[in-house]
């Protein structure tokens, strides 16, 4: 299925008069190399919902097989490029330029995937028609920006109240089984945001979810101390356990130990 959207306005998200050739070029080299991508980021938030600010850079969505084919094709076309994190991120230069090519939602290893490319969302961005992040993706890309300095809440939401109906929230639990909390705290914001719209999100979804609180708070507390705060925010929660004796979201820390505990 392919869902063609109204052709986006470049000039609203108020880019750097210098920068534009750049964007331009870069998303007509993209759809030439063949490589299949997914415009993401402040572009699609404007697709789906009309909501626009100003951004300064281009997130290009691919599987980590493609994101090395996105980079040498740039780099054979004269461009630099950079894998500046193995695990998520690799980025495009050309002078004070770039964009990101993006494989991986870093903090939660959650990789792009062939079902990411199912539906198809097309748009006409810088001139070029290119696909865009469906919404129920690109709800799960945002869903682990929960930092100080950047919290992407407010597009999850907006993004539920105008496409709740394409959403699939099957897909998207079962993409979140590790970390159903955090959808939880998502639509639990959702309805406190619009109290009159609550609705929007299947009934199953607030039952399945709270039903899984209930059945962990049955369990007896984990013998680890764990702070899984670093999926959210890598930097805030540095403290707790560097400082204050909590394992990280890998092992159990740095003195890791794997016998059982003696009774008390």
């Amino acid at each position: 299925m392919s869902n063609l959207l109204d052709a986006v306005d470049s000039s609203i998200f108020e880019p750097p008069a210098e920068a534009v050739d750049f964007y331009v070029e870069s998303l007509k080299l993209l759809k030439e190399s063949g490589v299949p991508f997914l415009l993401s980021g402040t572009y699609a938030l404007a697709c789906f919902t009309g909501i626009t600010r100003p951004t300064k850079d281009l997130d290009v969505f691919c599987k980590p097989s493609d994101a090395p084919r996105i980079l040498a094709f740039f780099k054979d076309k004269g461009y630099e490029i950079e894998v500046e994190d193995v695990r998520w991120i690799g980025k495009v230069w050309k002078g004070e330029h770039f964009f990101d090519v993006i494989f991986n939602i870093s903090s939660a290893s959650i990789p792009i995937t062939d079902e990411w490319f199912q539906e198809a969302y097309e748009a006409e961005v810088y001139g070029t028609t290119v696909r865009v992040t469906p919404p129920t993706q690109f709800i799960l890309s945002k869903l682990f920006l929960q930092t100080r300095y950047r919290y992407d809440g407010a597009d999850i939401v907006h993004v539920i109240l105008v496409k709740h109906d394409e959403i699939d929230w099957q897909w998207l639990l079962s993409q979140m089984e590790l970390y159903w909390e955090v959808l939880l705290i998502n639509i639990l914001n959702f309805r406190f945001v619009y109290p009159t719209e609550r609705d929007l999100i299947p009934r199953w979804l607030y039952d399945e979810l709270l039903t899984r609180l209930k059945n962990q708070d049955a369990m007896p507390p984990a013998q680890i101390k764990i702070c899984r705060g670093r999926l959210i925010s890598p930097t805030d929660y540095v403290i707790d356990v560097s400082e204050w004796g909590f394992a990280d979201v890998v092992g159990k820390g740095v003195d890791e130990k794997h016998e059982r505990p003696k009774p008390h």
